[in-house]
């Protein structure tokens, strides 16, 4: 590699672990408070994790601190033990070695099966409940731990309104929603609330809360007391927080496969979170996992290694030295406005687009997770969801097993495929999905057309009549992207009219074009065989 690829690296890793220390610094801030853990804590866990993460991780840059769904559980945990810091920081650090012993299991493979809806129903629960919580804290009302409580509090409390803070919270909200998302990579929106509003509520000497206090010190190592006794009382709180953490790392690493196109080891991913979460507890600071938003936006500024994760701790480092008189004097109104985006964006929107047309059996497993999620508990969510859609699919199975008696596949198609495949080299391959294609088959099928180099058409064939759910849909959306990100044209062969209709009905079809779909599978080999001589003819023809 010349010095001038080595110096493209080194500025966009630069660039990159910049803009993802802006993003941090507001919601580390921001989960800091509303878990209890205080600002410092926030902020130091994201500083810590991110560079040890960083340092052990992948080559591919994942930037690591606080996240949503973390933060919910852990302040869950913190008002469980009645803000018990040396419990709550014993149960951190067994959740950091739960954290590298799942590494060695199977858990990494796991996650990739969770059914999408799951996984909405999740995400969009965990957003309502940062909305409800930073409602009150907005208001200039007191903070409660739980949804059911914000929601009590700010009807008792009407009454007692702070308008001054109420005015500075209700600007944060302006500009964090009203600012041009087209700006947003420059100066996110975020960030710039988060100063604006401060030197308002500073210059005009509102009478709000305020962060009031930041620790430019680098936190002592101190390792938890603890007894036998504490870690049988503890030890579940320890396992569920080890599964938040490491399913929420793996699914960020789902995100940067997509992007990168380069598959992350998994294991490697969670062994460094592990022991980023270890250094977390044994500093007194809040744990995290990988952060999508952040890790995308280093992504999207050019970042391709692991030292983008060490640039993010050293800027907020920085940060904390330069601007820790100003960071005292963020008013709290100011966090919850920031935090209510956070959990706006985490809403998943993909999935509502599509709700009216989406199987019913989908939509239950949603509401289920989505309920459980808000009013009681995430992991009895999770593993209530899944338990559903698992017997809401072996139900639709069950329903659909008949004795039929169907025909031997046609030779002569088999022979054809097999004369295309010899003639044009693979150039033109036919793939056939076959058995049942739903949320378990669908990450599995994903990974095959990574093996697809070389080929230029590709001929997809559908045998079956089964309607496909939404995980399935989205799947072969996302291998029709991959697909067309190598310059490969897709040929869908489908012969069900129903499943023709549902594709049509989430614009998959439109993304390889109308002309592109056959009922007959000898149709679509033709138009392949035709399409890629006149090609080869184009290509030679001026030779």
């Amino acid at each position: 590699m010349d010095i001038k690829s080595k110096l493209k690296i080194f500025s966009g890793d630069i660039l990159g672990g910049l803009n993802a220390a802006i993003i941090t610094l507001p919601q580390a801030l921001a989960f800091g408070v509303a878990t209890g853990f205080g600002a410092s804590a926030g902020l130091w866990g994201a500083i810590i994790l991110s560079f040890v993460a960083g340092v052990l991780g992948t080559k591919i840059p994942v930037i690591s601190g606080v996240t949503g769904p973390v933060a919910i559980v852990a302040a869950s945990i913190m008002h469980a033990l009645n803000k018990d810091l040396n419990a709550v920081i014993f149960i951190l650090f067994l959740a950091g070695i739960f954290q590298v012993i799942l590494s060695l299991s199977k858990l990494p493979e796991i996650v990739k099966y969770v059914p999408y809806p799951v996984i909405s129903g999740f995400m969009n629960g965990v957003g309502i409940i940062i909305i409800i919580m930073q409602v009150n804290p907005l208001l200039g009302l007191p903070a409660a731990s739980n949804t059911i409580s914000s929601i009590e509090n700010l009807i008792n409390q009407l009454g007692i309104l702070n308008i001054q803070e109420m005015s500075i919270g209700i600007l944060t909200l302006l500009i964090v929603f009203g600012f041009p998302k087209r700006w947003n990579k420059y100066v996110p929106s975020q960030i710039l609330a988060l100063i604006v509003c401060t030197i308002i509520s500073v210059k005009l000497g509102l009478n709000v809360s305020r962060i009031s206090e930041i620790s430019v010190t680098m936190p002592a190592f101190v390792m938890p007391k603890t007894n036998l006794h504490d870690l049988i009382t503890y030890l579940h709180y320890g396992v569920i927080l080890a599964v938040i953490l490491s399913s929420e790392s793996l699914l960020t690493g789902l995100v940067c496969t997509s992007i990168t196109k380069i598959q992350l080891p998994a294991k490697r991913l969670l062994v460094a979170q592990g022991i980023g979460n270890i250094f977390c507890a044994l500093t007194g600071t809040m744990p995290g996992s990988a952060a999508t938003m952040r890790t995308v936006a280093a992504l999207k500024t050019g970042a391709s290694t692991r030292f983008a994760a060490v640039v993010t701790s050293i800027i907020l480092v920085l940060l904390i030295y330069k601007f820790s008189d100003f960071v005292a004097e963020i008013p709290l109104a100011v966090l919850a406005g920031i935090l209510i985006k956070i959990g706006y964006d985490i809403i998943d929107t993909k999935f509502l687009k599509v709700i009216k047309i989406a199987p019913k059996d989908d939509l239950y497993v949603l509401i289920t997770v989505f309920l459980l999620t808000v009013f009681y508990n995430l992991i009895v969510a999770v593993g209530a969801g899944i338990v559903l859609a698992a017997l809401l699919y072996a139900k639709r199975v069950a329903d659909k097993a008949k004795l039929i008696e169907k025909p031997v596949y046609d030779a002569d198609i088999m022979n054809l495929e097999r004369v295309v495949e010899r003639d044009y080299k693979h150039k033109i391959r036919v793939v056939h999905i076959s058995g049942a294609f739903f949320f378990g088959s669908a990450t599995q099928l994903i990974s095959h057309f990574d093996e697809l180099l070389g080929t230029r058409y590709l001929i997809l064939v559908y045998d079956s009549d089964d309607m496909l759910d939404i995980s399935a849909v989205f799947a072969l959306e996302d291998i029709i992207l991959r697909l067309k990100s190598q310059h490969i044209k897709i040929l869908l062969v489908i012969n069900s009219e129903d499943v023709r209709k549902q594709l049509q009905n989430y614009d998959v079809i439109s993304q390889i074009g109308e002309k592109h779909v056959f009922f007959s599978e000898v149709s679509a080999i033709d138009y392949a065989k035709t399409s890629f001589k006149k090609r080869v003819k184009k290509k030679y023809s001026g030779k």
